[in-house]
Formats: structure tokens, sequence, C-alpha cells
């Protein structure tokens, strides 16, 4: 008989799930422990795996779409069944449109408004029949694009009248130009940010355009930037964006941890010249093994062996005690991309004291990627006991940042910078750092974060120290 395959519970909070990539096919067979799914949890993106052997038999939940724990996502077949048995439960969204439906042949076709060079409304076929409900997701929302859905409100399009030509029956941009009655040709004509004509999306007109007469020998020339008057709409475009699970609870920790965690910052302007200097010779020795160490790499391992000096700041608190951790885990901020929702994650090296740079860059590199491209699974997310930020990549002299919960310190780290310094009494060209420390106060004190940021600021400006 067919096994379903319902959306497992990837961690203890996880309440629903969204599949982020089906690496499977209807058809396709598969084996125990093979993964078959990327599933974006409240926490992280993990791997959903296939506990028998058999074939899919269909993928009842698209890509991108939330759903439930415990809800059916797709339907396989057990080893050696006839898959045309295996019939899958009507667990997938009814919003499929049926491929197997032909159109009446007695019913009226409808065609597009037709308009004459005038500009006057000639003729527009009535539509006879009702248009179906618009497709929704399994919470009940219109399943469609944020671009489409940016249009129509634009344009005061009503959603129960469109039926979605995309995957799951899903509306996309192009379904809400047919209702208004544009065209791409016409669309791309438009100025970016100048929006399009509010014309009614039933019989479009454009009776409101300008009625200078326009010589048809010129339209074949090229226009001029500066020839396109510029609307009094012209600007950026307003639109909103659903948050992902994994955005909802980054933005829920940012606030529990601004608002009940004390935070104080303390800075400090670090050497750099010894640093930049020693990883120039290092990349150039390291450049026929093809590693290239970055200075987040460098700051993360002084951050780490300044905690020898400073245990201290290795602790988190724990409601009536303070824990100081063995391990010296560090954390390193990552940004998301847009298409990934945006926002950051923080990736744990774990034991960074005890590794080397080649380590760190390693690790430092593959979660980063993965990050970016896959997601990070919870284990690689958990357990640090110091985080780095660094923003320094985007030229910013220096910052301050929210601490990462349980952590009770995070250091923002700024641009390296090229600029007039004093040395040795004499105005000379060096390079500087500012990094500044944000401290939980109810376990880290300021002279406790002064001595640490004195540690590192040792361990940055004799940075051989950092080798061994």
């Amino acid at each position: 008989m067919p096994i379903d395959i319902t959306m497992p519970r990837l961690s203890d909070t996880m309440e629903t799930g969204t599949i982020v990539k089906w690496h499977v096919a209807a058809g396709d067979a598969v084996s125990a422990g093979d993964v078959i799914a990327d599933v974006e949890t409240d926490k992280a993106t993990m791997e959903m795996q296939c506990y028998d052997d058999g074939t899919m038999v269909s993928i009842v939940v698209n890509e991108g779409s939330p759903v439930e724990v415990g809800t059916v996502v797709a339907v396989m077949a057990e080893e050696d069944e006839d898959i045309g048995d295996a019939t899958p439960k009507p667990a997938a969204p009814a919003t499929v449109p049926a491929p197997s439906q032909e159109p009446d042949p007695a019913a009226p076709a409808v065609e597009p408004d037709v308009i004459e060079a005038g500009g006057e409304d000639v003729a527009s076929k009535p539509v006879d029949s009702v248009p179906a409900d618009p497709p929704l997701t399994m919470r009940g929302h219109v399943r469609i694009s944020p671009v489409a859905r940016r249009i129509a409100d634009e344009h005061g399009v009503d959603l129960a009248s469109l039926a979605g030509s995309g995957p799951m029956g899903r509306i996309v941009k192009r379904d809400v130009l047919a209702a208004v009655g544009i065209t791409k040709e016409t669309a791309a004509a438009v100025p970016p940010g100048a929006g399009l004509s509010p014309a009614s999306p039933a019989s479009p007109s454009i009776s409101n355009l300008p009625t200078t007469p326009v010589d048809s020998s010129s339209t074949s020339m090229p226009v001029k930037a500066s020839d396109i008057p510029t609307p009094s709409g012209y600007g950026l475009q307003p639109w909103s964006e659903p948050l992902s699970g994994m955005r909802q609870t980054i933005a829920r920790r940012l606030v529990e941890s601004k608002t009940s965690i004390p935070h104080y910052q303390v800075s400090m302007v670090f050497d750099m010249d010894p640093m930049v200097q020693m990883r120039t010779q290092l990349n150039e020795q390291l450049a026929k093994h093809e590693v290239k160490l970055s200075m987040n790499d460098l700051v993360v391992r002084c951050c780490a062996l300044a905690m020898y000096t400073n245990p201290l700041m290795n602790a988190s608190w724990g409601g009536d005690c303070i824990n100081y951790h063995g391990d010296v885990n560090v954390g390193v901020a990552i940004s998301l991309p847009p298409e990934r929702g945006g926002g950051l994650v923080v990736a744990t090296i774990r034991n960074a004291d005890r590794k080397s740079l080649r380590v760190i860059n390693q690790e430092s590199k593959e979660l980063s990627k993965k990050a970016r491209t896959k997601g990070l699974t919870i284990d690689e997310m958990a357990d640090s006991t110091f985080t780095v930020s660094n923003l320094g990549m985007f030229g910013i002299d220096n910052f301050t940042a929210i601490i990462n919960p349980p952590n009770s310190a995070i250091l923002a780290v700024g641009a390296v910078q090229q600029k007039p310094v004093v040395r040795n009494g004499e105005v000379v060209v060096g390079h500087e750092m500012t990094a500044t420390l944000s401290n939980d106060h109810r376990v880290v004190d300021g002279a406790t974060a002064a001595r640490y940021l004195s540690s590192l600021k040792e361990l940055i400006e004799n940075p051989g120290m950092a080798l061994v």
C-alpha cells in the first residue's frame, strides 16, 4: 500500500515547515536514508530523509509552501508495489487545476478588448461564466507571486477574477498584466517606477493619455532619455514581502535580545600594520595551496585566544547563575542574500582556540557558502560562546551589534583603513581598525570588557602569537 511522507518535526519548537527544494520527483526510486528534500524550519534549513525503500508516486506540496507538522507532503509506493495501485490521498492543495478538463466549445470565447487608434473602446466580450476561485495555499492565502500582488494592488485587480498560469495554479505577473490589458511590449515601454495607468481591469482605456498626434515616421527612431517626460509618480514602488519562518525567528530573537539584555558598548582602535603585513606574507606562501586567509579569520583566532586570559568573557547568563564555558566556540555572523529572505545567521566555529588559521578559514568559507545556498543545520548554529560580526568588507568604519543569546558579548569589527596615524611621535601612513564590543552587563562588567579588549589588542598588534 502507498506510504504517506509527512512533514517531520525537525526541532523542538517547530510547528510549520517549508519545502525549500525537492531532490526527487515522481517516478524516482528512493532508498532508506536518502535525502529527498530540504526543509526550512523556524531555526534552520535541514534535510528530510526517506526511511523506506520504494518509488516516489507524487509530490503533494510544492516548493515554497509552508505546511504544518504532520501534513502529507509526498506519497511513495513500497518496493515491488505497482505505482498505479498507489493512489495519493487528497492532501495536495485543492488549488491545482485539473489538466484533463477541456473547455466547453459552446461557451463564448474571451477575447481581448478591441481599441481603435483614436483611443475609443469599441468592443469588450462579456464573460458568461463565473471565474473560478483563486488558488489558495495550505493556510488559505491566495497563491500569488509578490510582483503579481504588487501590480494587482496598483490597478485594483480583483484576485478572485484571475486564473493562475504558474506552478500549482500560482498567479504570476503575466496573469495580472493580461487582466489589465497590458502586453510585455507596452509594459517594457513604461519607465521603471513610473507605474501603469490605473485603468479598470475589465475594460482598459487609453482615453487619459495625451492626444497629441505623433508622426508615424518617427516611431522607428530611437528615443533619448532626455526626451521622456518624468511622470508624476516616478520613483520606487512600494510592496510587501511575506517573511519566511526563519526571518520571523531572527526578528523575534533580536527583539528579545535588545529588550531583555542590558547592552552596553566599549570600543578600541587597533594598529593593523603588523597583521596586514603578516597576512600578505602568509597568503603569498599559501597561494600554491589555493588558500587565502581573510582578516576575519585572524580576528576570530585572536578573539578565541584572548579568552585564556579573560575566561569571564566566555560566559553566559543562567538566570540564577553565570555559566562559564570550557570550550571556546566563536560564532561568525553571516548575511543571507535577498533571495533567501535576507537577515543574519550565526555559524559556529567550535574550539577556535585550538584550530589553525587554515582550518578556521576553510570552515568559515564552507559555512558561509552553505548558509547562503542550502542553509545551515541547527548543530552548525548551536553552542557558540562568543560572536564576531564583521562589516569591514563593506567599508564600514565602526558599528554596534546586538548580542546573540545566550552569548554575553559580540564584537563588531569595522574596516581596516589606511590613514594618517601617529607612530613614534611622527605622522605616517598606517592601517587602523575600530572594533566595538557589546556586552551583557549582567555578566560582563566594564573593567572585564576593557581587559578583554586590551588582551585582544596585544594579540592583533603582535599577530605572530596567533600562529602558535
